[in-house]
């Protein structure tokens, strides 16, 4: 059972990297590259749609580490296992604080009712995101480490 939670959650957290690294380096750079109004539009609906889902994804990542780190205390990998909860954690708290603000706004803008600095608002947010990519790619690859 415990081997099962450690596959599951490594899986659970392996894919919420998968999704993140895509809005990194593909779905952002597609957005980019179309006309302006239909630019910041995708953006504004992928920040509605991803910001609905992610929280959850987020959350329960945390709490599948927890769990695996608890039960899995005496069990070899532990360490790395709690590791990379505190890094999940640290990605929970920069998506707080720098990203949701953000998020939040950008979800509700139109072509009539952007900000002009939008672009520079969606930059900033990107900027953070690289990092908050970085953070959980380095929890997944300690899961990963604590699974052999």
């Amino acid at each position: 059972m415990f081997n099962a939670l450690e596959v599951f959650t490594t899986v659970v957290v392996g894919v919420m990297v998968g999704v993140e690294f895509s809005v990194l380096f593909i779905m952002n750079r597609i957005l980019n590259a179309l006309p302006e109004d239909s630019a910041q539009l995708g953006h504004a609906h992928g920040g509605r749609m991803l910001g609905t889902l992610m929280p959850f994804w987020y959350i329960g990542s945390c709490v599948l580490v927890a769990v695996w780190t608890i039960t899995g205390w005496h069990h070899h990998g532990a360490g790395l296992a709690l590791t990379a909860g505190a890094l999940l954690i640290l990605s929970v708290i920069m998506s707080l604080l720098l990203l949701v603000p953000i998020n939040n706004r950008n979800r509700t803008w139109t072509p009539e009712t952007r900000p002009a600095d939008w672009k520079e608002q969606l930059d900033r947010w990107q900027r953070y995101h690289y990092v908050r990519v970085a953070v959980i790619i380095a929890a997944f690859t300690l899961l990963v480490a604590a699974l052999v």
